[in-house]
């Protein structure tokens, strides 16, 4: 067994940039080759992934497979397809001045060396989407797994070297102490998923050296619910989108907000929903995960009397379990309005009306979702047109992140910058304006 120690952050990051110097990473066939080797790891240990997110999260294999690992292999195939195209420089008009011998195009760049940290709530395609970008765009990669997902770390540490090319593409495992360390040094650019708290830290440290810097942060994604809805429909996708991963999910609605009436034939409705999804019992449930661990299962279990419970509210440290849960009669400022819920516990808000609900919204940090169930086109223009979100979805939560033509980002409190598809080349590239007027 091999008790070597770590190599030191300082040293990975100057071999990397080593690599990146002599122009290894720039050819498009290194790239692809990559990400080929990057899809065939996941699809040739899928079942090694899904049995360390199953250890670190409950997930189940169906689950695991759906909203990680076969995400990030669609995520490589419309890169793979699509690569060339983005790659290829974009003509632009010159003006008269300058005559008609006068070329001008812009074309994308590789930054140099990339910093990837992921969190724990979805700790491979998390880890792994942003890679494939970096990757793409003809980058060196240093990726840093999450340390409260351990299982999911250490198959990643242990498959990434030998799939990808080592010299080009890093893993380094650890806590805060390690990330600190990484963060110390000089990177092109730093990709961060978290929590504005640590995204702070990051924008910090990435000031000391200019780097330019992607934060993929969180907030209260709010569900507007109209009257005269498909009740049912809007209690299926809420349910489905809510309890997802154990109400992990960065997309994930945080809270309804709806009109009192609205609210009360909505209830029995949601009941049904987590019933239909979960049985009744969704502690025996295959398909219903558990919080990552004891800190954040008391931080939620602190929040369960923020209402009236409609259904779940039950709960197990053991296991960390705690049921799909559902509130009623939660006032603006109860103890689960006031902070990123992250966990499978669903407030209900009401608000006289739509114009309320739009002040409601736009009187609080910007989220990273917004999602309206109306049938009126009036309605979600105005959403559209008078609120400001990363997304907006009409009718369904958390898909807009599954378009890989889509970006995919949040704004203001709720992060900065997007990836995904196209616009990952856009991240981690620099767009670099060329002229050319010939001497003769």
């Amino acid at each position: 067994m091999n008790h070597s120690a770590p190599e030191p952050p300082a040293d990975v990051v100057a071999r990397l940039r080593a690599t990146f110097r002599t122009g290894r990473t720039k050819p498009v066939e290194w790239r692809t080759t990559q990400l080929r080797r990057l899809r065939d790891m996941l699809t040739e240990n899928g079942t090694d992934l899904a049995a360390a997110l199953h250890t670190d999260l409950g997930k189940s294999a169906t689950e695991a497979f759906r909203t990680e690992i076969d995400f990030t292999v669609r995520e490589i195939d419309h890169t793979l397809d699509h690569l060339a195209d983005w790659l290829r420089p974009e003509p632009a008009p010159a003006p008269a001045h300058l005559g008609d011998d006068v070329t001008v195009w812009t074309q994308y760049d590789p930054l140099g060396v990339v910093l990837v940290i992921a969190p724990w709530n979805y700790p491979a395609q998390l880890l792994l989407a942003p890679v494939v970008g970096a990757l793409a765009s003809g980058n060196a990669v240093v990726a840093k797994p999450s340390e409260l997902a351990p299982a999911t770390s250490a198959v990643l540490a242990r498959l990434l070297p030998a799939y990808l090319d080592t010299d080009a593409v890093a893993v380094v495992e650890g806590g805060v102490p390690e990330t600190t360390a990484l963060l110390a040094e000089r990177f092109d650019h730093i990709f961060y998923t978290g929590n504005g708290t640590v995204g702070r830290i990051v924008l910090r440290a990435a000031a000391e050296h200019l780097t330019p810097v992607t934060l993929e942060l969180g907030g209260k994604s709010p569900a507007f619910v109209d009257r005269d809805t498909d009740l049912a429909v809007v209690a299926d996708r809420l349910a489905r989108g809510k309890f997802l991963n154990a109400g992990q999910t960065c997309v994930a609605p945080d809270y309804v907000l709806t009109d009192p009436e609205t609210a009360a034939a909505l209830e029995p409705l949601l009941v049904n929903a987590v019933k239909a999804l979960y049985g009744s019992d969704p502690a025996a449930s295959g398909e219903y995960g558990r919080i990552i661990n004891e800190r954040h299962f008391d931080r939620l279990t602190g929040l369960l009397d923020s209402g009236r419970t409609v259904v779940g509210g039950t709960s197990d440290r053991a296991a960390k379990y705690i049921a799909p849960t559902v509130l009623a009669d939660v006032s603006p400022d109860a103890p689960v309005m006031r902070e990123e819920i992250f966990g499978p516990i669903l407030p209900i808000v009401t608000v006289p009306g739509l114009d309320e609900a739009i002040d409601f919204v736009n009187d609080r940090d910007k989220p990273l979702a917004l999602y309206v169930f109306s049938e009126s086109d009036g309605t979600r223009r105005r959403f559209a047109a008078e609120t400001s979100s990363g997304g907006l979805g009409h009718g369904l939560p958390l898909a807009h992140l599954t378009v890989s033509d889509l970006p995919f980002g949040g704004v203001g409190e709720s992060g900065m910058g997007n990836y995904h598809g196209r616009y990952s080349i856009e991240t981690f590239s620099h767009r670099k304006a060329v002229l050319d007027k010939p001497l003769h």
